[in-house]
């Protein structure tokens, strides 16, 4: 049974200080419609300009993932994210008045509540989710850092960090159920290093930064001038560091908590793919940059799969309609009839077959030295395809004929030659009304898409 996408019912507004800019930011997250996927709007720029979360707007991954199009951006896309990914939602709006979302607690919890109180509904359209096949990887060769992506019945993931130091040591986390993203994940806040907190506030950053949004590690020792500047840009009289290495006012979570929160941020940064997986992630030493490639990365694979989605079919066996019972259907004849058997007919698509030798009359003269089928017989051999779904809705097609109406956006992509195989899918794009049959085919040889057309046909009565 397929699973249907996700939204939620109702808007709802979050407000707080994003961490980088220290302004306050109002975020309302809003219903969305199917294949929508996910989308920022910055309310406060003129036009409300719309950034989709998707790999290729990733500009910047030093503090947080940041997106921009078109000069409009969004910094610290990542823990609102996860929290819509762990909370299975497919589509959803996020406005905000501001450049960033507000950083809550350092964690998605807030939003995850947000999501929740709303409402998730399900929406009248199966999910689309790539299903892992093989192993696809990206290395960092100089961090070290890692991400694998292998085969799964379900979207698993894993982080192993090693920061090298002596306060926070190697650690691990696990993800094997999204289900579960809530009560293991979803509160596991952002942390730094003290060394980072004071690069930061000498560049002027963080200026939303306090003790309840971020786990601060004391990996080195805690100077007088550095401790007056924690205590001014945190707004503390009094800063202690724990028995455990971290600074005072805030217990962890989990002993690897830092761990979780880097799996947090691995779903928050794939949700740039843009489509749900099916497989298991693992990653080694993650981080937004090397996140944010792989995710680009997967995005262009799964882009060209979905491009030269080829069917697969067992062309020895019987075909559905063999050349005289395809003759019955259509008023084409040889040498201009282009498809010699269909092995798929519904009523909302066709796959047909043509096996191209040298025999074909088109190449005494197209190119006789270097012979390549002409792309306008492609186009005609698809629509002949397609005439046999139209036809077949009718009882006596032998006494129709079919004539085109218009070609759009016809590509070529790869030589037709000789020996190849031509497979034809062509699928109804709206039904049929009126004798116009309106849909989009496409020819596949050697494995590849060789072309596609979006073509519009009318059957009309033989006087």
């Amino acid at each position: 049974m397929s699973k249907k996408q996700k939204t939620i019912k109702s808007e709802i507004t979050l407000s707080g200080v994003g961490l980088h800019t220290g302004n306050t930011v109002s975020m309302t997250l809003k219903p969305a419609p199917v294949n929508h996927g996910f989308a920022f709007v910055r309310v406060d720029l003129e036009g409300k300009p719309t950034i989709e979360a998707i790999a290729e707007y990733v500009v910047n991954t030093q503090r947080g993932t940041n997106l921009e199009k078109r000069g409009v951006q969004v910094q610290t896309s990542e823990h609102v994210l996860a929290a819509a990914v762990g909370l299975d939602i497919d589509n959803l709006l996020i406005e905000l008045n501001a450049s960033e979302p507000p950083i809550m607690d350092g964690s998605s919890k807030y939003f995850v509540e947000a999501l929740e109180k709303a409402g998730i509904q399900e929406q009248d359209a199966d999910i689309e989710e790539y299903v892992v096949k093989e192993i696809i990887s990206y290395k960092d060769e100089t961090t070290g850092s890692e991400i694998i992506l292998m085969p799964s019945d379900e979207y698993q993931v894993t982080t192993m960090v090693d920061f090298g130091t002596k306060i926070l040591g190697t650690q691990n986390a696990t993800l094997n159920h999204i289900s579960d993203f809530k009560n293991e994940i979803a509160d596991a806040r952002t942390f730094s290093f003290l060394h980072e907190i004071e690069m930061l506030l000498e560049n002027d950053l963080i200026k939303g930064g306090d003790l309840n949004n971020a786990i601060v590690y004391v990996d080195k020792e805690l100077s007088e001038s550095t401790m007056i500047k924690l205590k001014k840009a945190f707004k503390k009289e009094n800063i202690s560091i724990k028995p455990n290495g971290i600074l005072d006012n805030l217990n962890l979570h989990w002993a690897n908590e830092a761990a979780r929160h880097k799996l947090l941020d691995v779903i928050g940064d794939l949700a740039l793919v843009g489509t749900r997986i099916r497989g298991k992630v693992i990653a080694n030493k993650p981080g937004h940059l090397v996140n944010t490639q792989f995710a680009k990365k997967l995005a262009k694979i799964i882009k060209a799969e979905k491009r030269n989605n080829v069917p697969h079919f067992d062309l020895n066996l019987p075909p559905l309609l063999d050349i005289h019972q395809i003759m019955d259907i259509l008023p084409h004849r040889p040498p201009f009839l282009m498809i010699d058997r269909i092995i798929e007919l519904s009523d909302k698509h066709v796959v047909g077959m043509k096996n191209v030798t040298m025999n074909e009359n088109f190449f005494m003269g197209h190119f006789p030295g270097s012979p390549v089928m002409p792309g306008v017989l492609q186009v005609e051999a698809m629509a002949q395809c397609g005439g046999v779904l139209v036809l077949s809705t009718v009882p006596d097609p032998e006494n129709y004929l079919t004539y085109f109406m218009k070609m759009d956006n016809v590509k070529f992509k790869q030589k037709v030659l000789p020996g190849d195989t031509l497979i034809f899918k062509a699928e109804l794009i709206t039904p049929i009304r009126r004798g116009i049959c309106h849909m989009q085919a496409y020819a596949y040889a050697h494995g590849r898409l060789v072309a596609e057309a979006e073509l519009m046909a009318q059957i009309s009565k033989i006087k």
